[in-house]
């Protein structure tokens, strides 16, 4: 374990890299108030650690992905790791906002965590193969939003908030360790040159499927957005629940979204990208269908409300491992480079949204409007679902 590694990554390894990615968003949320009041500033400032925090992850992905199919996964991501670990010291240390949220924006370079891990199965395996192995990587995706802020609420009123940037450290440098022994490299079509990789993305932009694709996981992914950011809104002014219980109710996205994850698991090496994809959008679809169904029937109750969304989340897991594969699949020569793209548009889209959400929604009408745009959302994510399944039909050669 001294030695770096030749061989490809284990899936434990790819699990854990991508749980402290969205560990890193999240975990410090309940913070944020505490965070503010020692550096003596507006609410709103602090909370650029997020909002910025995402910007920057957008960014970065669509550096990363390049530079990982010319220099490889592996240096990527040791780069990013070495990068966040020395950024989350420049955190815990900060006696300024201002030097806070520059090391912040630097610990956005753990998106390799995430964004190579897939890159880094699709290399290994089959479009459908990777695609379950996905599913289960997914999982982690579900598991750490719901576990994160929680344990960093216990370590923020046990020991302050700084103590959660000790464990973004120690987490770090570990997981740096474990990446240099486990991760061998795995992309073998390296690019000659930065420019000789550049003239080949023209083949990757004029690819109907990666756009369907994207667009795809673009919306799949709104639906989770705006939902989060309305949820808090209905479940207080309209259903009248105590934050803890707005809490469980802003989780149960994601407990459909592990369910999900896990049939895609199973499933997905058996059963065509596009099938699951379509499959997943008609699934969410059902969720705010029934929920606005039952709105309209007069039932106005928190327990049919969030639990119609159970099913946006489960669809969403079977969705997104497979349009993932998809996307990373139509040039597989510039697999990190689609899959940073892909991911690049998700992030921006999802801000985009859930400024929407935040625009349109009032406590008089938030419960219709928001299962409203949480269907249009799903709706569009299933029309580029469909238009990929007909590609595939028109044309199934790689373009």
């Amino acid at each position: 374990m001294f030695h770096p590694a030749t061989s490809p990554p284990s899936l434990t390894t790819l699990i854990l890299l991508t749980a402290f990615s969205v560990l890193s968003l999240n975990m410090f949320l309940p913070s944020l108030e505490h965070i503010a009041l020692e550096f003596e500033v507006d609410y709103a400032i602090a909370n650029l650690s997020i909002a910025g925090y995402l910007a920057i992850t957008a960014v970065l992905q669509i550096i990363m992905g390049p530079l990982s199919d010319r220099y490889g996964r592996r240096p990527v991501m040791l780069a990013g790791l070495a990068v966040f670990s020395f950024a989350s010291l420049g955190c815990l240390f900060a006696q300024d906002i201002r030097v806070f949220l520059g090391f912040r924006l630097l610990q956005g370079t753990v998106i390799a965590g995430m964004a190579l891990s897939r890159t880094a199965v699709r290399d290994q395996y089959s479009a459908q193969k990777a695609a379950s192995l996905l599913g289960y990587i997914s999982m982690a995706m579900a598991v750490a939003p719901m576990t994160g802020p929680l344990f960093g609420g216990i370590l923020d009123e046990v020991f302050g908030w700084r103590a959660t940037f000790v464990f973004f450290v120690v987490g770090g440098f570990l997981l740096w360790w474990l990446t240099w022994a486990d991760m061998g490299e795995t992309n073998k079509t390296q690019s000659a040159t930065i420019r000789a990789q550049f003239q080949t993305y023209p083949e990757l932009l004029r690819s109907r499927r990666f756009w369907g694709y994207s667009f795809c996981l673009t919306f799949s992914l709104g639906a989770f957005y705006v939902y989060i950011a309305g949820a808090a809104l209905v479940g207080g002014a309209v259903f009248g629940l105590s934050p803890a219980q707005i809490g469980a109710g802003v989780g149960i996205i994601t407990c459909g979204f592990a369910v999900g994850s896990f049939l895609s698991g199973r499933f997905a090496n058996r059963v065509p990208l596009t099938h699951m994809v379509i499959a997943g959008r008609l699934v969410a679809a059902i969720g705010p269908l029934i929920g606005l169904t039952l709105l309209a029937l007069g039932l106005v109750h928190p327990i049919s409300y969030f639990g119609a969304i159970t099913l946006v989340g489960m669809g969403n897991g079977l969705t997104i491992p497979s349009a993932n594969s998809g996307v990373m699949s139509v040039r597989p020569q510039l697999a990190g480079s689609a899959g940073g793209l892909s991911g690049a548009m998700a992030v921006a889209g999802g801000a985009l949204l859930t400024m929407l959400a935040g625009a349109v929604l009032t406590a008089e009408t938030g419960a219709v409007v928001l299962m409203v745009l949480v269907l249009a959302c799903v709706l569009c994510s299933l029309v580029a679902a469909l238009y990929v399944r007909w590609v595939d039909i028109r044309d199934p050669l790689p373009n």
